[in-house]
């Protein structure tokens, strides 16, 4: 497989939201909304082009990720972490290893900008082989109701996620 990971750029939006909407389409606890939440994280405060990649093999764009700066809100707010989502592969491309790729040059594009940790809500089967665990054992938790082996938190170092704990305050575009 000839696949190359590179930054997403402005003129891969419409083939991007088109390959999310395609690989969420069957996707059962999905509304469909993803394309719309890249679009709209995209033009949040928040957002970071270098923290938006895409996958393509042979020039067809094939997959794409998103990490996007959030708080977490306890007894101080904790600066220094990413929500990933979402993570999309074409459904022709999927169980080839492309989100996974995706998912591991995010996190060491993360590191290397100062990431601390990175959190989400996914999978609870998928996100464990890159080393996510449930967030509830950090403390940390998200502001809406989601079963806690959904919610998930990784540490980019050995100390990225010591001492934080309390509830994931997520930018605006996350809620439309």
């Amino acid at each position: 497989m000839n696949l190359l990971i590179r930054q997403e750029t402005p003129a891969d939006y419409a083939q991007v939201e088109s390959l999310i909407g395609a690989a969420f389409a069957d996707v059962p606890y999905s509304d469909q909304s993803e394309p719309q939440l890249v679009a709209r994280l995209r033009q949040g405060k928040e957002f970071q082009p270098q923290l938006s990649l895409v996958a393509t093999q042979q020039e067809i764009l094939v997959g794409h990720i998103l990490f996007t700066p959030i708080l977490v809100e306890g007894s101080r707010q904790h600066q220094g972490l990413l929500a990933l989502a979402p993570v999309s592969v074409l459904p022709a491309f999927q169980g080839q290893g492309i989100g996974g790729k995706l998912i591991q040059r995010g996190h060491e594009i993360a590191r290397e900008l100062g990431y601390r940790g990175v959190v989400l809500v996914g999978h609870e089967t998928y996100y464990p082989r890159f080393g996510y665990e449930e967030a509830a054992t950090f403390g940390i938790k998200v502001p809406f109701e989601v079963p806690s082996a959904n919610v998930m938190a990784l540490a980019l170092s050995e100390e990225g996620l010591s001492g934080i704990s309390g509830t994931v305050v997520y930018p605006s575009a996350f809620f439309g």
